[in-house]
């Protein structure tokens, strides 16, 4: 049989490693398109919920994470303010509820030079403001809380693995990798944006827990008892 036109049949055929590295970069380029597309979804989604119901689901989100095993015993929170204009799970009862009983409660914090988040106390959350994701964030000079039990995170969409869809700014991914372990991370979600599986990048980071409205998604052992 002839070569095709153009061939060179003397030429070495391309290297293994070469070619999955190719394959890899187009793997992670096809994630990524991906997650833009269910992001914008999801975004969608969310913001055709009303009000109402959102505060609801929220409340009984917090219902369930004050009856984990883990939340019962944490001393240290951080948890996230959340940006109501957008639909996110609102958590201020369990900031109640956690500082009530003595728990130090801390919320993100961008530091506007390097874009690095940490965790700090407001004291009172009424006093946060707006910064570095546009969510309400404590002042900057707010005390750094640098030893977490628990970091609760949002999520546009989750999986049962933990893994999550967040803005696309990369932030908690990056985080994590700092508080946990030893500190547990809960991703938290409305039962819509549950997902059975997520496109995944090379640096997503999965959460231990995953709490919906509708139940406990994925627990510390990585079982669901929905």
């Amino acid at each position: 049989m002839q070569p095709k036109h153009g061939s060179d049949p003397s030429a070495d055929p391309p290297a293994s490693g070469a070619t999955e590295a190719l394959d890899d970069e187009v793997v992670q380029l096809i994630a990524h398109e991906a997650k833009a597309t269910l992001r914008k979804r999801a975004r969608g989604v969310r913001a055709s919920v009303p009000k109402s119901a959102i505060e609801r689901r929220s409340n009984e989100i917090v219902s369930r994470l004050l009856a984990l095993p883990v939340m019962a015993g944490a001393r240290r929170v951080a948890l996230f303010a959340a940006m109501t204009s957008k639909n996110e799970v609102n958590l201020h009862a369990l900031d109640v509820a956690l500082r009530a009983r003595g728990a130090v409660v801390a919320y993100p914090s961008i530091d506007a030079q390097t874009r690095v988040m940490s965790f700090r106390d407001p004291g009172d959350p009424a006093t946060m403001k707006p910064r570095g994701m546009m969510a309400p964030e404590p002042d900057p000079a707010s005390p750094e809380i640098a030893e977490l039990d628990l970091v609760v995170v949002p999520a546009l969409l989750v999986d049962p693995r933990g893994y999550r869809l967040g803005y696309g700014g990369g932030f908690y991914d990056r985080t994590l990798l700092r508080y946990c372990p030893p500190a547990r991370s809960i991703a938290v979600a409305f039962e819509f944006q549950i997902a059975l599986d997520l496109p995944r990048t090379a640096h997503d980071v999965a959460c231990d827990i995953v709490v919906s409205d509708a139940g406990i998604v994925k627990d510390v052992d990585g079982v669901s008892q929905l």
